[in-house]
Parts: structure tokens; sequence; C-alpha cells
């Protein structure tokens, strides 16, 4: 009897698809992908949605210059998975245009420390969750771009209760990035942030910032109670155990086909909905002008928007002066760019 036994190869998470051929991906580079790059990737197209992009950008897919980032659509009422590019992929852009000039520390706000609240699903089960974080309530990054032969600067504020993702719809307990790094998503949002305001017309949205945004319009809301500094979900959006969210097949979005016109419309739509309050009639507007790709984006961004505009904590908010450290820096740096 041969003592040997045959080994069979592990079976793929997710089976290798004949196009990857075309991008030169063997089944050996193809488990990398799907085991290592994009451990949390639910299907092949998300995954060939990526390797359209690093081709389309030049850049190498395993050094992870994109991430697929899951997000609930309410044009499609089920999850999508859209490729979005990280914050790192962003700053490699600006780095191409030779005319990036470098970047500050990140100034921050003063911490704040609040209880989350809200249900998770467990199973077939769904179970009351809170969590006691602590975070810094802003964070402001400036970078540097030659403009007309000067440095100039550009700085963006981003507020950590508009940026942070949620475990789930009907949650408003941080997910466990935010819960482990507070400070470092925050500051990646920041430095997004600055990025696209140096380079408006080179670098979009990040992955960072992207997690957990698109929500549906009756998503959680979330209320800063002075007195007991809670987040808590708004009850007549609570799931009941007897109807948890369904489980469907993830639509992929390449953000990157879209066309930069369009963003820029429904970014003026969003606008204009935001000062005259008009959510609903902008969604119809939205699904009679739109189809397709273009709809869910245009959607998901009123339903961002709407989210954000029920953060009462942001009303009037502006940056904070700052610490006498940190004005004696920006004194430094007005004298160094003068």
């Amino acid at each position: 009897m041969n003592d040997k036994q045959t080994v069979q190869p592990d079976a793929l998470r997710i089976g290798l698809p004949a196009d990857a051929q075309s991008y030169g991906i063997t089944q050996a580079t193809w488990k990398i992908l799907i085991d290592v790059i994009f451990p949390t990737a639910l299907s092949a197209a998300s995954i060939l949605m990526a390797l359209d992009y690093c081709k389309a950008r030049s850049l190498d897919i395993f050094k992870k210059p994109v991430h697929i980032v899951p997000m609930w659509s309410s044009a499609k009422n089920q999850q999508v998975e859209t490729v979005w590019p990280s914050v790192n992929e962003i700053q490699t852009t600006a780095a191409r245009t030779n005319s990036w000039a470098g970047m500050d520390r990140p100034l921050w706000g003063p911490d704040k420390t609040m209880t989350f609240k809200g249900r998770i699903k467990d199973g077939n089960t769904w179970k009351d969750h809170q969590e006691t974080v602590t975070f810094p309530e802003w964070v402001a990054v400036t970078v540097y771009r030659i403009v007309h032969n000067k440095r100039c600067a550009f700085t963006e504020e981003v507020y950590w209760l508009e940026a942070y993702s949620t475990s789930g719809r009907f949650s408003s307990v941080p997910n466990a990035m935010w819960l482990k790094r507070p400070r470092g998503q925050l500051a990646k949002c920041g430095k997004a942030a600055s990025l696209r305001a140096a380079f408006p017309e080179e670098v979009g949205y990040s992955a960072e910032e992207m997690d957990g945004k698109i929500i549906d319009i009756e998503a959680t809301t979330v209320t800063d109670n002075v007195a007991a500094t809670d987040v808590v979900p708004n009850p007549n959006t609570e799931p009941s155990p007897e109807a948890p969210v369904p489980d469907a097949k993830p639509v992929v979005i390449d953000a990157s086909q879209l066309n930069p016109k369009f963003i820029k419309a429904v970014e003026s739509l969003v606008q204009r909905t935001q000062k005259a309050g008009a959510w609903s009639a902008a969604r119809d507007f939205a699904q009679q002008r739109f189809a397709g790709i273009e709809l869910t984006y245009a959607l998901a961004e009123l339903d961002k928007a709407t989210a954000m505009a029920a953060l009462t904590h942001t009303e009037g908010m502006t940056i904070p002066p700052m610490s006498a450290k940190d004005a004696e820096l920006a004194k430094a740096r007005q004298t160094l760019n003068s």
C-alpha cells in the first residue's frame, strides 16, 4: 500500500473567473487576492473591477491601492460592493502631478467621550449593543501644492461624528476599525479631504471616507444628548427580530467610471436640497433624471446628506480656537511661507 496521500488543493473561497486570465492572474495569485488583499470581498466581479481600476491607473493591486467597500443601496434595497481608492492611492495620485509640496502634522480638537447604542444581528437574533468611545472632536490637516511657482496651503477640517462608520444600518455603534483606531481613521479622512481640496481634478473620495456612509433615508439618526452624552438610534427604524435585513447578492459599483461632471451635478443637487430641505422632491427628481449606476450614486449621496442633516451637534459648529502651542506652529508656518 502506498503510504503517500494525494494532497488536494484548498477550495477557493471565490472561484477563479475566466476573465482573470486577461490580467495575468493565475490560481495562486487569485488566492492571494481573495484571501489576503480582499478577504471580505463577496464576489469575483468586485475583484475584477478592482483589477480594472488598477490597470487603468498603472497601479500594483498587491500594494492595496484600492478597497472593496460594502454599502447599503436604498435604490437597490440590498448590499452593493463598491470599489474606492485608498488614502494612499489618493496621495500617490497627488504626487504624480509633481506639484504636491508636502503636508503638516494633523491638528486635533479636544477629546470627547460618548456612549453609542444600537442593535446588531447575532446569528438569527438581534441584540442590544453599546460602546463607550473617547475620540477627538475634529481634525484639521494642511497639505501644500505648488500653484504658479508658489507653495499654497489647503486645510480641511473633518469632524469625527460626521466621518465615523457604523457597525450596521440599525446601529450607531462605530465599526471595529473606528473602535480600534478612533484617531487614526479620522486622520486618514482629514488627509483625504485636504488632498481633495488641493487636487480637485485629480482625486476624489477615499475608501476610508465612504465606508458605511451610504445608508437608507430612514437609517439610524445620531443625536447628541448633552445630559446623557448618548448616541441613540431612532426607535422608528429599529429592526424587529421577525424582520431581519435580507441577505442579497451584491451589486458592484465602480465609482471611477462615473463622469466627473455627473458627480459635480449631484454635489450641486445635494447643496440645493440642503438649503431648501426638500429631500423627498430631490429623490423624485433623481429617479426621473438618472438611471442605473448614476441613480444608485445620486440616491446614495442624498441619503448620506439626509443623515448628516440629522446630526444636530454640527449646527453652527466651527473649528475651536487653537491651543497656544498650535498657534505658535501656525505662526511659524506662515513665517516660512511668506
